[in-house]
């Protein structure tokens, strides 16, 4: 599993991201498609309704609580995904990842209900969003903004969202070249950054989301 693990980590600096056949198919593959979906983190887009949820405030948002429940969630059938290329292997391998500190995830909650979830990898100045799924409407939007005005302040450059969907391109998300794409990862992945943890009973996350959409709606 070490050899495979640091495998998939080395894949990550050269613009390799790994992927499967399907759910029950333990082999994995590597990508690097021709265009490359990012979402710039100072250019992502909030639609007004986005943001009266956001500031409405009745949600919480945690990171690194439930790594292992989210990246099961985010592959699992009870969550739309009939199909999927999180595989037992991706799950075991990101599991050890984030116990060496690369892979995190972020929780919304409810009250007490899990009800959206995302999970990534983070390297230097980049975040590589892997998947993410929600059970209430809103709730990946909402961590995923509130995931970006974190990397926005720690001075993150690169958002990485693999491939463009419409869900995503309503959001900001843009297409680049691969060599666009290299040459802004080698950019940013060996910058001495670390990931901001996020934890919204801090008032400080919530000035920093603030911030973020004051400075996004003025860029827009």
């Amino acid at each position: 599993m070490e050899k495979i693990t640091n495998h998939i980590l080395k894949g990550y600096y050269q613009g390799n991201f790994p992927m499967s056949n399907s759910r029950d198919d333990d082999d994995i593959f590597f990508v690097n498609p021709n265009f490359r979906a990012i979402i710039p983190i100072d250019r992502a887009h909030v639609s007004r309704s986005l943001n009266k949820a956001l500031l409405k405030k009745d949600y919480r948002i945690t990171s690194d609580k439930l790594f292992s429940e989210i990246i099961d969630s985010c592959g699992s059938p009870v969550f739309g995904r009939a199909e999927t290329w999180i595989n037992r292997t991706i799950i075991k391998v990101f599991n050890e990842l984030h116990k060496n500190g690369f892979a995190h995830s972020i929780e919304i909650w409810r009250e007490a209900s899990l009800v959206g979830g995302i999970y990534g990898i983070s390297i230097g100045g980049v975040f590589f969003a892997e998947s993410m799924f929600s059970s209430v409407t809103n709730a990946s939007k909402i961590g995923l903004i509130f995931l970006l005005s974190k990397l926005h302040d720690a001075k993150f450059k690169l958002f990485d969202i693999q491939f463009l969907t419409p869900h995503l391109a309503s959001m900001g998300g843009i297409q680049i070249s691969r060599d666009n794409y290299l040459e802004q990862l080698n950019k940013s992945i060996y910058l001495e950054y670390k990931f901001p943890q996020i934890d919204t009973s801090n008032d400080a996350d919530w000035a920093v989301l603030k911030n973020y959409l004051h400075e996004i709606k003025n860029i827009s």
